[in-house]
């Protein structure tokens, strides 16, 4: 195996001046630095993970925590992560927060303190007082993404004003009769409304509505195709048991994946979108083109590139790092599952 004295010989320096250009850190001019990685790149050095920790003090890691790894969305916002730690030389490792409370303390009080992270990445995780409290006991960077706590701060998408962009554009092609298609509570936890997503989405929409003079209806759904699916046949079945007595004539879906439920109701039962129903969505999934949705975009993939340039700065202690808390952009984009009303 090549070593650190190997690449000095072949370089022509001292072994402190191939750590100081690899690493980047110390004073080494360009031209030393060049000669460094080209003889590393020709010996095949590969610096250890440990003896990189030892010399800079750093993991050169950075931990994510996750409630569920099996979805598009986090998994789009990871890779965004991913693709700038990566060309920094940080790896990722990802923690996943269950329903276990066992598993939870042994992430917060052990897992998280044993010194293998330098920063950590909150993505939309409700967490309790003890493991906020644990977080910042842990003395690192913090970035929080879309976090329905208020006090942990970090970046967000102004949800309030996604629910009512969603609904004015139904709206705005003459549609009164307008369902949304949410979750009336958060998860089990400390989920603050006024952070929550689907609250504040829900919020959005009542608003548009009260601002046109319309009262919408609200149906509970679990953010899944299947959910947005049952939701949809209880609005639009003649014996849905919806328990309103006017179909609406256009859906605002809280998800894409709803809104995909929607649309798989709305054939089941011989609608045609849009003549009969119009359907919009959230997120910007990848299929939504393939789908020809109707959907706010919140550029998912983008939001964790923000993340990995918030993290990686916060934990370089530069004073000049993009802001970790921010609102994140979001853009309708018209497709074919919206129009005016029938008739």
């Amino acid at each position: 195996m090549t070593s650190l004295d190997d690449v000095a010989r072949a370089a022509g320096v001292s072994t402190a001046t191939v750590s100081r250009a690899l690493s980047g850190r110390g004073r080494t001019s360009e031209a030393t630095r060049a000669r460094v990685r080209a003889a590393a790149d020709a010996l095949g050095y590969v610096a250890s993970a440990s003896a990189s920790s030892l010399a800079s003090g750093r993991a050169e890691n950075i931990g994510v925590i996750v409630p569920l790894m099996d979805k598009w969305f986090f998994a789009t916002v990871l890779d965004g992560i991913a693709s700038r730690l990566a060309p920094r030389g940080y790896d990722m490792t990802l923690y996943n927060v269950t329903d276990d409370p066992g598993q939870r303390q042994r992430l917060f009080e052990r897992t998280l303190r044993r010194g293998r992270v330098d920063g950590v990445v909150v993505l939309s995780a409700v967490l309790t007082d003890a493991e906020v409290a644990a977080l910042d006991a842990l003395e690192l960077p913090v970035v929080g993404l879309g976090l329905p706590r208020g006090e942990l701060g970090g970046l967000r998408v102004d949800d309030t004003a996604v629910g009512r962009v969603a609904t004015e554009h139904l709206l705005g092609l003459g549609h009164r009769e307008i369902a949304h298609i949410g979750r009336s509570v958060g998860p089990a936890g400390p989920s603050d409304p006024a952070y929550d997503v689907p609250t504040r989405r829900r919020a959005g929409f009542e608003a548009a509505m009260a601002d046109a003079g319309a009262v919408g209806t609200f149906v509970e759904g679990d953010f899944t195709v299947e959910g947005g699916r049952r939701a949809a046949t209880a609005l639009l079945g003649d014996t849905g048991g919806s328990g309103h007595p006017r179909r609406p004539t256009a859906i605002f879906a809280a998800s894409d994946e709803m809104a995909y439920g929607a649309l798989t109701a709305a054939r089941e039962l011989g609608l045609r979108v849009p003549e009969d129903l119009s359907v919009i969505g959230v997120d910007g999934h990848d299929f939504a083109g393939l789908f020809s949705l109707t959907t706010i975009d919140q550029f998912p993939h983008a939001q964790g590139e923000r993340a990995g340039d918030a993290i990686l700065a916060a934990v370089a202690g530069d004073a000049a790092a993009p802001d970790a808390e921010a609102s994140l952009p979001f853009a309708l984009v018209t497709r074919g599952t919206t129009a005016p009303p029938p008739g």
